[in-house]
């Protein structure tokens, strides 16, 4: 049996019992692997920040060495999103709502890359040449979609957050997901 087309879409309005530290653990398990990959998106991003709010470079990075690690998290980010969009969204999007298509993770996800596109082609300008890094261009660039990259971090791991999880999974439905 599929264990991710088992039960109802729609969120349960029981009260659920409460969970033992074991069980905690086991529906948390998403939680916690996102929000450590999530950590890293967040320090990245508050030391390219810090230094285009500044306007200066951190001392332990070179001009190149800034712009090498804007082109990082740009590549990781997007890297992890479609991960996110082509193996684990579909599975949680069985049950979970939030994890549709049609809804406000996967809308989050294309509003961070209209901005993160653009950031991503400015630092490959950068790079090759083409534009000198200029602080102010990269904050303006991050402002424009930092709000919403921020907002997505800590809903995703809301979503995927022990109490919301066993609205829509059962233990042994998470212990069979193939990650």
């Amino acid at each position: 049996m599929d264990p991710t087309v088992r039960g109802s879409d729609e969120e349960p309005s029981e009260e659920l019992p409460k969970l033992s530290a074991a069980e905690f653990r086991a529906y948390n398990r998403f939680a916690e692997q996102m929000d450590a990959f999530h950590n890293h998106f967040r320090q990245t991003w508050n030391e390219l920040y810090d230094a285009a709010s500044n306007g200066k470079r951190p001392q332990n990075l070179t001009l190149p060495q800034l712009i090498a690690l804007g082109l990082d998290f740009c590549h990781w980010l997007s890297t992890h999103h479609s991960i996110e969009e082509r193996y684990f969204f579909p599975l949680l999007a069985r049950k979970m709502p939030a994890f549709r298509e049609e809804l406000e993770l996967l809308a989050q996800h294309k509003q961070i890359h209209a901005g993160l596109d653009k950031f991503e082609a400015y630092l490959n300008e950068c790079k090759a040449g083409e534009s000198e890094l200029r602080l102010d261009r990269m904050k303006e660039l991050m402002d424009g979609f930092g709000t919403v990259l921020w907002q997505h971090l800590d809903d995703e791991v809301t979503e995927l957050g022990a109490e919301n999880m066993r609205k829509y999974w059962t233990l042994e439905e998470l212990r069979a997901f193939p990650m």
